[in-house]
């Protein structure tokens, strides 16, 4: 632990049970930050929140509960004051045609990913505001080019980048900082899943060496919190993905050819079942979300 611009700030993290999550709370911690961890599975994040070298809040709540998240921002002002940081990093994803994708299912990605992310936003703004703090919203690669057999997650995280630049709009006069990280694939449970699946494998698969390769969530979250401590209104990790960002109109139709050629021998070969919700993660979120409000 080090004295620097985080030390004795409350930084709340969204989804920080497992994966990047986790990753981003033992971060905060290292640099002297007082995380809160928010999301499903108590015991999980009680555990964790237990092991971190400074103190720390674990919160049972859905994100797109916003009445819970309303209570979550009243307990974190109670026992920490108000936070400096609000991390938007809860998300699900599967795989799978659309047509074939269960509509409650689809429609879940959009309220956990995206509607999920404003509710955040919406439920610990008074305390941003009050502290010039900084929002900040986990995107992806998938927010510059939409790959097929994913495309809830695609329109979420394209979704959470068209939100993330219209809040900054929003709430710049009020000294509060909006910054959107930029992620590619990550050593998560989720990611791990999705190499159990043909249709996921082969799109991983298809992508130029750098961008197949999976980064470690622990490199990732230290990618992160650097930009975080800067402000940053953009954050990538990898940092290469910044130079996808000049070309990405021209990543729809290279996605589309490629599909062209491999999505029929994969309906021949029957590797088009969808997937459901992907990992530990979105197992705890099939398993809360009938309960939420």
């Amino acid at each position: 632990m080090r004295s620097g611009p985080l030390t004795n700030r409350t930084v709340v993290v969204t989804g920080a049970a497992r994966g990047v999550g986790a990753a981003l709370t033992h971060e905060v911690a290292r640099r002297g930050a007082r995380p809160v961890l928010l999301g499903h599975e108590k015991d999980r994040l009680d555990q964790l929140a237990a092991q971190l070298p400074v103190p720390a809040l674990a919160i049972e709540a859905d994100v797109t509960d916003l009445p819970a998240l309303e209570r979550a921002a009243h307990e974190v002002r109670d026992r920490f004051g108000p936070p400096s940081v609000v991390i938007a990093n809860a998300g699900v994803a599967a795989g799978g045609p659309l047509d074939a994708t269960d509509p409650a299912e689809w429609r879940r990605i959009i309220d956990v990913n995206l509607t999920g992310s404003a509710q955040t936003a919406r439920a610990f703004l008074p305390d941003l505001r009050a502290t010039a703090g900084y929002y900040l919203q986990i995107a992806s690669l998938a927010s510059f080019g939409a790959a097929p057999m994913m495309s809830a997650y695609c329109a979420s995280k394209a979704g959470v980048e068209a939100f993330a630049h219209a809040l900054r709009a929003e709430v710049a006069a009020d000294g509060v900082a909006v910054g959107i990280a930029y992620l590619n694939w990550t050593d998560t449970d989720m990611v791990h899943d999705a190499d159990r699946y043909p249709v996921l494998r082969e799109l991983r698969g298809h992508m130029p060496r750098p961008a197949r390769r999976v980064y470690g969530a622990e490199e990732v979250a230290a990618r992160i919190v650097r930009g975080l401590e800067h402000r940053r209104t953009a954050v990538y990790a990898p940092p290469w993905l910044r130079l996808v960002q000049p070309v990405r109109a021209a990543l729809p139709p290279v996605v589309m050819r490629v599909a062209r050629r491999s999505l029929p021998r994969l309906r021949a070969e029957g590797g088009l079942a969808p997937t459901g919700l992907l990992g530990a993660g979105g197992e705890a979120d099939r398993a809360a979300a009938p309960h939420t409000g």
